[in-house]
């Protein structure tokens, strides 16, 4: 299956796809980590990344399609990929499927403002082997440090509050119209994000016909 999830920062796409991917044997392409991946290497191209994404802006369309073209001619994504946080714009998704990218089905996962806020700001990541925490929901053993490595967990810059706002703002004003533009192609499927993560699975499954 070749699939697209969509939602707000912090809706539970990355979650998802992972579940996703376990179960379908593919990829999830995420252009965020695609994207912070290439800040922690502080290259020039990193460094210019990092200047859009600090203040919750969006990453310009042709910086974006250059990443995301170069991973999916990548073996492992012959035989189906998950997209995640792509295409965000209208623009994008018309370049895309110029390129002849045949899409199965566009999860659009749904979630209010109000719970992403708290969501993000209680998030917490290691800056060493990239595992996530929660400070409510997915605490680690350690308060403050990594099960995995013991490193010491910190908060996104894009985490702060002021940045989640605008993150969120952004989503609305340029990724939402994107619905349209699929359920008139006839791929689009709405799930509602419930309280707990295998509650919100078993939609997501069910809505995309995984077993």
């Amino acid at each position: 299956m070749k699939i697209i999830l969509i939602g707000a920062p912090g809706a539970g796409k990355g979650t998802q796809a992972e579940k996703l991917a376990e179960a379908l044997k593919i990829p999830t392409i995420s252009t965020g980590a695609a994207i912070r991946k290439e800040i922690s290497l502080n290259t020039e191209f990193g460094q210019l990344l990092n200047s859009y994404i600090k203040d919750g802006n969006l990453v310009p369309d042709e910086i974006v399609m250059k990443l995301i073209v170069a991973r999916l001619a990548q073996d492992d994504c012959k035989n189906g990929f998950i997209l995640d946080g792509f295409p965000r714009t209208i623009h994008q998704a018309e370049e895309f499927f110029k390129m002849g990218y045949a899409i199965d089905k566009v999860l659009n996962l749904e979630v209010e403002d109000s719970i992403i806020v708290d969501r993000l700001t209680g998030r917490r990541e290691c800056p060493s082997c990239r595992a996530s925490y929660h400070v409510k929901d997915n605490p680690p053993k350690t308060e403050g440090i990594c099960d995995k490595c013991n490193t010491p967990l910190v908060t996104r810059d894009d985490d702060k509050e002021e940045v989640i706002l605008n993150r969120i703002n952004v989503f609305h004003r340029s990724t939402e119209p994107l619905k349209a533009f699929y359920a008139e192609k006839g791929i689009l499927v709405n799930v509602e994000g419930r309280e707990s993560i295998s509650d919100t699975t078993k939609a997501v499954f069910e809505a995309l016909g995984v077993n």
